[in-house]
């Protein structure tokens, strides 16, 4: 079965369409056959009464004293006959039947309620028998009456009917089947503009839906906007109780940072580092359960690198390291200003730590993402350690941090769907590629 509503839609209006025109065309059939029919019955009848009134007994013989005056009747296989049987040894016909005689014993049962014989040309004449006593002084006389016709004249009366029948249900349809197309159209565009109102949500240009359009999408629009609130009200409470969180884990380790001033110093590095290593674990915890329930906004690419160079600027200018960037103003990422900040600034405090004199950062516009590329002068990494970064996230020199700072860029990435990726820079240098979730 299709996916599609639409299609289902139409196709269910093509059957529909089908089956009623069918239908209409048996009964249209019907009714044209039966009146044709019930025509050529009447007409055959009242030639029948024409005989029987035109034939007289004289002196106890037969005679025809009055004909039909149809013209058909005097030129042979015009399609219209008579015939007049009176008694075994008189029979009057019409000059249309030339040489044939017709007699009644031989006569099949045929089409539309008629007898059924055969002309003078061969072809099957539909006939109406009707026998009757004629009233003379000598006493009853027995007449047998019959009136036919070419059988293809009823035929080809009923065969144009149909053409014309059929090309009118076939333009019918074709009305039907374009009103049934518009009409599915209007009655799925409030589906259409539901799916845009959606869509402004998602990207945080509003929070709620339009409480408008049909009464039975008003029901489904209630029903979301509760969700929308339940899911905003969820993210408050996942980033109050993830703040919380980090504040009350500032005080017991800055309490064991003071306690670890009294020892001496061995024992006072290590407890430095486990402690450095505990707020960086709890951070990128805190990062993961805020992902959970990130929020929907959109955020300017080249509005947020500035603000995070900088900040950065202070550290690279004391080691002359320049910066070039080639961000379009234009360009906007579906994703929280926190959220990216984090994830990018991990990116580009990496490459600080590593540049010599640059560091390059490009973003261009990549279908329905962005690909944003931070690439510095630095020494680089082995083609064959690529791997590994991008797997767990190493720290890529030793005794340099802890190493989360990627890994937590690439849980931030692929919660909104995009990716990270490592490989060396035209420089030599590290090469990092974020695949961004694009704005509207």
């Amino acid at each position: 079965m299709t996916q599609s509503l639409r299609l289902r839609l139409f196709i269910g209006a093509v059957l529909a369409i089908a089956f009623v025109l069918l239908l209409v065309a048996s009964g249209l059939s019907r009714i044209f056959s039966n009146y044709v029919a019930d025509r050529y019955h009447a007409d055959m009848s009242a030639i029948i009464d024409q005989l029987a009134a035109g034939v007289e007994f004289p002196a106890g013989v037969a005679r025809m004293t009055d004909e039909p005056g149809d013209p058909r009747f005097e030129l042979p296989g015009s399609g219209l006959y008579w015939e007049v049987i009176a008694g075994t040894d008189q029979v009057f016909r019409s000059r249309s039947l030339w040489d044939v005689e017709l007699l009644p014993e031989t006569l099949k049962h045929g089409a539309y309620g008629f007898r059924q014989g055969e002309g003078p040309d061969g072809e099957p004449l539909l006939l109406q028998l009707r026998e009757v006593q004629l009233e003379t002084p000598e006493g009853n006389r027995p007449l047998t009456l019959l009136a036919g016709f070419d059988q293809k004249m009823i035929d080809d009366a009923i065969s144009k009917f149909h053409g014309a029948m059929t090309i009118m249900l076939v333009l019918t349809a074709a009305v039907l089947l374009a009103a049934a197309f518009l009409q599915i159209g209007i009655g799925l565009a409030p589906l259409s503009r539901l799916q845009q109102a959606l869509s402004l949500v998602r990207s945080g240009r509003t929070d709620q839906l339009p409480d408008a359009g049909p009464t039975e999408l008003r029901p489904l629009v209630t029903e979301l906007n509760g969700l929308l609130k339940e899911r905003e009200t969820a993210v408050e409470r996942a980033r109050a109780r993830a703040s919380d969180l980090a504040h009350g884990l500032k005080t017991p380790l800055t309490v064991l940072l003071q306690l670890a001033d009294n020892l001496p110093e061995r024992e006072r590095s290590m407890i430095r580092q486990q402690v450095d290593l505990i707020r960086q674990r709890s951070d990128r915890q805190l990062q993961s359960a805020r992902l959970g329930v990130e929020q929907m906004a959109q955020t300017g690419l080249a509005s947020l690198t500035g603000k995070l160079i900088s900040v950065l600027t202070p550290v690279t200018s004391a080691r002359d390291v320049a910066w070039k960037v080639d961000v379009d103003d234009q360009l906007t990422v579906d994703m929280d200003p926190a959220d990216l900040a984090e994830a990018l600034g991990n990116v580009l405090d990496n490459a600080t730590h590593f540049a010599k004199t640059q560091i390059a950062v490009v973003a261009e516009r990549d279908g329905k993402h962005i690909r944003l590329e931070v690439e510095d002068d630095g020494p680089g990494v082995a083609e064959a350690a690529i791997p590994e970064i991008a797997a767990r996230g190493v720290h890529l020199v030793e005794d340099e941090g802890t190493g989360l700072g990627l890994a937590i860029t690439s849980d931030i990435l692929n919660a909104y769907g995009g990716a990270i990726a490592f490989s060396r820079g035209a420089t030599g240098g590290l090469r990092v590629s974020l695949l961004l979730p694009a704005g509207l």
